[in-house]
Order: structure tokens, then C-alpha cells, then sequence
């Protein structure tokens, strides 16, 4: 541990750690970004083109929700072998499974060429993306905070969640450009397969860090301690229900509030309010610095305070931000527009950056990476998984004010999980 208490610790071995539980974290949301923004954009007419317009798009959105299905079996998998044979391992799997999927969608044969094979195959590749991914960032989150020096918790655990605006701001600023360079007709035929192909560097980028890192400190003190849990998951239940409840409802604020203001505002901005594509994603484009700012001073703060208070405050944000939902985003202004998307995804920052501290500690290292793993998988369903479809929905009811609503009771549920932990974390 450094003499000084306020210098973050340096070094090739800190670098590499970070960088590990960074990159995978920036492949998942780069990975689930680009479906989303294809599912909003061709999906519906290259999949379901059987379907009305409306129809193709909910349809397009129900296999996004297909992963958040999956999540929780890949946190069960993954995690059972994080906690008993080690984090570093699990990683690379996770992340060869999750890559491999997102590859392989970018390769998939159209409904006009295979018929209904080509959107069962959609589902089963982004079940098999969704697998991975349930496991990732449980691994990616205790890589850090496992390493983390005292009093460097939070700050160590930021860094998986900064992953989070590489991966969108690689993902967005990919589809911008192949909306300059092609014809629309040039990116529903062959253009959007480029950003799902283009994920192999990526995917190998992480391989090549993660096979260079070493089991975390903790997970090897465990071991040193007493032999790993047989059935992690039967130990966690059994002796964490609590913790499990109340971190799996902690989270659903973070995912309603990213997916409501990037694949919803997308797929509705361009369709219901009129923009053009290139537009709409410039405007997010330029909204998530925001995210990250609020990730850097949610880490910095939470290790100050607590992870629990500030992600409090960042859920009492997201009320606010629900409320003002239906006014800014419907204004027909852009000005307006990229206000509310840069209030949305500050408000993530605060209910995303501390997640990476939080959670790990409601957990002993033992049963940790099933525990974190299972809490953030199952609140991504309950959060995120089908926040795209029943938010169009709700909007295509003619009351986009729903939405919102809907927005602010998912973060009024993620404040009462706080409170059933009290000052634990």
C-alpha cells in the first residue's frame, strides 16, 4: 500500500489489471450497443419483413430482450466456476463466448436468404451473447476491487464501468460514419454487418490482456483459507438471501435509464419525432462524456462516503431525470434533446459507477462472483432487458409521459433495495 493515502497506486501490474477489467467491459457495451442500434434501425425489416413497421421493430426489440434472458444462466455458469477454480480463467471464456456470438451476427444470412432459420438463428447467437455477458462484468468488477489497495475500492471499481462509454462512443461513432460513407440502402444490404465484424480486434485486444493477468489476491486468500464452495449458488442463497434481493433491485435503475436513453430514444427519435439517423446519434454522440464524467466523480466520491449513498443520490437523479422525460425529449428541439440524453446518462454515471464497489461487498469472496454476477444479470432483466419494446409501447399509445414514469419507478424501486442493506456497503 502507498505512504500516501491520496496518490492512486502506479505501476505495469496496476495498468494491466485495469486495462483487463476495462476492455471486456467496453466490448459488452460496444457488443450490445451496435444490436441495439441495428435491432432499432434494420433489423425489423431484415428479420421480420412479414411484420407491419411497428410490429417489425417491437419484434426486432423482443430478440434484444433474448440476452437479458440468458444473462442470469451465464452468471450461474460462470460464476460457479469464477468462485470455485478462479476469476482469471472464467474472463477469458466469458469474453471468447460473448465476442464469438456478436462475430458471428455480423455473418448471419438475412429472412430473404434463410427464411425463419435466419431470425431463430438471431436468437440463438444473441442467447449465446447474453451467456457470455453473464458472467463478464461479474469477473470484469472483482478483477478490480479484488486488487484494489484500501481505501481504492470505488476507484478501482470504476474502471470496468468506464469500459461502458468506450464501448458506446466506439459503437455510436462507427454507425456515424457508415452513415456518411454509405447510401441507406448500401447499410440495410451489407453496411451494418461492419460494426458486428469489427469487434474481432476487440475481442482480441482483451484476450491478449487478460492471459497476461494473475489470480486476484482475495479469491487466493479464500482458497489459502478453506477448499471453495461446492455449490456456490446453494451456499449464496442459503446464507445471502438478503444481499441477493437487494443488489439485484439496486441495479434496475442503471440499466432502465441507459437503454431508455440510448436503443428506445434511438428507435423513437427516428422514427415517432422525426430525425434522421446521423443526427440522432451525433446528439448521443456528444451526450456521452456525460456518462463518463458521472462514472469519475460517482468512483472518486463513493470511496469518500460510501458506494451506497452516492448511488442513492444518483437514483434520486434518475426520478428527476423521468419527470423530464416527455417535455425535453419530445421538445422537437435538438438543444433540448441532447439535454436530456446528457441529464440521463450523468444520472447512469451515479447508478453505474459505484455498482462496481457495491455490490462486491455485499458478498464474502467465496460465493462473490456468483452473487454479483446473479444480482446484476437478473436486475438487467428487470431493468433492461425489456425496457426497448414496452417503453415503444407505451410511447406508440400516444403517452410518452409513461415512459418516463416508467423511468422514475425503476429508480424509486433501486433506492428502497438500498435501504434493506442499511450501511453495509
Amino acid at each position: 500500500m502507498p505512504k500516501d493515502k491520496n496518490k492512486m497506486p502506479r505501476g505495469a501490474g496496476v495498468a494491466r489489471i485495469l486495462a483487463a477489467s476495462m476492455v471486456g467491459t467496453a466490448v459488452e457495451f460496444y457488443d450490445f450497443y451496435i444490436y441495439g442500434t441495428a435491432a432499432s434501425l434494420v433489423f425489423g425489416a431484415l428479420f421480420f419483413p412479414k411484420a407491419s413497421g411497428p410490429s417489425q421493430l417491437l419484434a426486432a426489440y423482443a430478440t434484444f430482450a433474448v440476452a437479458f434472458i440468458a444473462r442470469p444462466i451465464g452468471a450461474l455458469l460462470f460464476g460457479h466456476f469464477g468462485d470455485r477454480i478462479g476469476r482469471k480463467s472464467t474472463l477469458v471464456a466469458s469474453l471468447l463466448l460473448m465476442g464469438g456470438s456478436t462475430v458471428a451476427v455480423g455473418a448471419l444470412p438475412t429472412y430473404e436468404a434463410w427464411n425463419l432459420w435466419a431470425p431463430a438463428l438471431l436468437c440463438v447467437l444473441r442467447f449465446c451473447q447474453g451467456l457470455g455477458l453473464g458472467g463478464e462484468w461479474g469477473g470484469a468488477a472483482l478483477l478490480a476491487v479484488e486488487n484494489a489497495p484500501p481505501g481504492y475500492t470505488a476507484r478501482f471499481g470504476m474502471m470496468p464501468q468506464l469500459g461502458a462509454p468506450i464501448g458506446f462512443i466506439g459503437s455510436n461513432g462507427l454507425f456515424l460514419i457508415l452513415g456518411l460513407i454509405l447510401t441507406p440502402q448500401q447499410f440495410a444490404e451489407w453496411g451494418w454487418r461492419l460494426p458486428f465484424l469489427g469487434s474481432l480486434p476487440l475481442i482480441a485486444l482483451g484476450l491478449w490482456i487478460r492471459l497476461k493477468i494473475v489470480e486476484t489476491p482475495a479469491f487466493a486468500k479464500a482458497l489459502a483459507e478453506a477448499p471453495p464452495s461446492r455449490v456456490p449458488l446453494a451456499d449464496l442463497l442459503r446464507d445471502y438471501p438478503r444481499e441477493v434481493v437487494a443488489g439485484t433491485f439496486a441495479v434496475i435503475a442503471c440499466f432502465a435509464v441507459f437503454y431508455l436513453s440510448t436503443t428506445f430514444a434511438l428507435g423513437y427519435g427516428t422514427s415517432a419525432l422525426g430525425f434522421d439517423r446521423r443526427t440522432f446519434l451525433e446528439l448521443q454522440l456528444l451526450a456521452i462524456p456525460f456518462m463518463a464524467i458521472g462514472i469519475v466523480v460517482a468512483g472518486v466520491w463513493s470511496d469518500k462516503a460510501s458506494p451506497r449513498k452516492v448511488l442513492a443520490i444518483g437514483c434520486v437523479g434518475t426520478v428527476i431525470v423521468g419527470g423530464l422525460l416527455a417535455p425535453m425529449l419530445s421538445a422537437g428541439s435538438n438543444l433540448l434533446v441532447w439535454g436530456f440524453l446528457s441529464l440521463a446518462l450523468l444520472a447512469m454515471g451515479f447508478v453505474y459507477g459505484p455498482l462496481g464497489a457495491f455490490l462486491p461487498g455485499l458478498f464474502p469472496p467465496r460465493v462473490r462472483y456468483t452473487g454479483i454476477s446473479l444480482a446484476f444479470s437478473v436486475g438487467g432483466i428487470l431493468g433492461g432487458g425489456l425496457v426497448p419494446a414496452l417503453a415503444q409501447s407505451l410511447a406508440a399509445s400516444g403517452n410518452l409521459a409513461y415512459v418516463g414514469v416508467y423511468l422514475s419507478g425503476a429508480a424509486a424501486i433501486s433506492l428502497g433495495a438500498l435501504a434493506m442493506v442499511g450501511r453495509k456497503a
